[in-house]
């Protein structure tokens, strides 16, 4: 059974195996608020837990936003989580009341057990660097974009990677979104490096996740859809959801020559989708529902959806 929270909707998530238990965080907001838009500026972080990946346990909250006056007193939104040397580590976005909420960051919290979190002194950890991101422009785009992180560990050198959601200076506003990249030994300090996709199709690639498979790497996303057909990749650039294109590197490069559609339509049926492997050869997906159809907003996590690897650097999943 999907999972639906009675009182509270369900958005963008993040996943971590503990042995035989899969802990699952995500963004919830109060159901009774009159606009599910509203629900960005009313989110926590919640968590749930699951052996099965269709039963779930709903467990204590993981992260509220900061006290008065800090840099996450506003909102704290999607992250990853990582086995650290000795415990675990969460990045987290994080925006304060007095920038309105226009900028984001990305907070470290700690946590033994999964289950009880701590927020670093050190945070924020990671900042956009403006030489070579976009900054806030409110004559160009609606905030200053730097969220989403996702953490890994390259093989080739054994250090914490993450990607993020951002944009670059230059181009048309809505061809700018761009799949940030940074690179650190402790998780504390980040050296931030170039990103690892090219603009020219979409304004973001939100919520990015790293997958590796069959000798390919495959960095999914999802995005609006474009209201025209991009000269990079065709009509797919009108469809709402999950996209995803593939390298031989986990580090990129991540061309448009290889974009693919994982899961997406034209009212965005649903959104955020997530790749979990749940053996060495076995892997699922999981999305959260986004529009529904006549009207109103979905807020629930589906089911597992079965994916098909073929032979080439592609993927596929039936709408659950």
């Amino acid at each position: 059974m999907a999972l639906r929270l009675a009182n509270q909707w369900l958005w963008d998530f993040w996943m971590i195996a503990d042995g035989e238990d899969y802990h699952l965080f995500y963004l919830q907001a109060p159901r009774s608020l009159d606009d599910p838009e509203q629900r960005h500026w009313n989110a926590t972080i919640g968590h749930a837990v699951s052996t099965d990946l269709t039963h779930w346990e709903v467990l204590p909250g993981a992260l509220l936003p900061g006290e008065p006056g800090q840099w996450d007193d506003y909102t704290t939104w999607t992250g990853s989580v990582i086995r650290g040397d000795d415990r675990w580590a969460m990045l987290y976005t994080g925006t304060c009341h007095a920038e309105c909420g226009l900028i984001q960051r990305v907070g470290l919290a700690w946590s033994d057990d999964l289950i009880q979190w701590s927020k670093d002194p050190a945070n924020p950890v990671l900042q956009l660097d403006a030489a070579q991101y976009e900054k806030l422009d409110l004559a160009v785009w609606h905030d200053q974009a730097w969220r989403d992180p996702w953490l890994f560990i390259d093989p080739a050198d054994g250090r914490f990677h993450v990607y993020l959601t951002s944009r670059i200076q230059t181009g048309p506003s809505g061809e700018r979104g761009v799949v940030a990249h940074a690179v650190s030994n402790d998780l504390r300090d980040w050296h931030v490096l170039a990103p690892v996709t090219p603009p020219g199709v979409y304004g973001h690639m939100e919520i990015p996740q790293l997958v590796g498979e069959r000798g390919r790497w495959y960095l999914i996303f999802s995005t609006p859809g474009n209201a025209e057909p991009s000269s990079l990749i065709g009509p797919d650039a009108m469809l709402t959801g999950t996209h995803y294109l593939s390298s031989s590197s986990p580090t990129g490069p991540f061309t448009w020559d290889s974009h693919g559609v994982l899961l997406a339509d034209r009212m965005g049926s649903w959104y955020g989708c997530k790749l979990v492997q749940t053996s060495p050869i076995d892997w699922i997906a999981l999305a959260w529902g986004n529009a529904v159809a006549g009207g109103g907003f979905g807020g629930t996590l589906s089911d597992p959806i079965p994916i098909e690897w073929d032979q080439g650097p592609s993927l596929k999943i039936d709408p659950p």
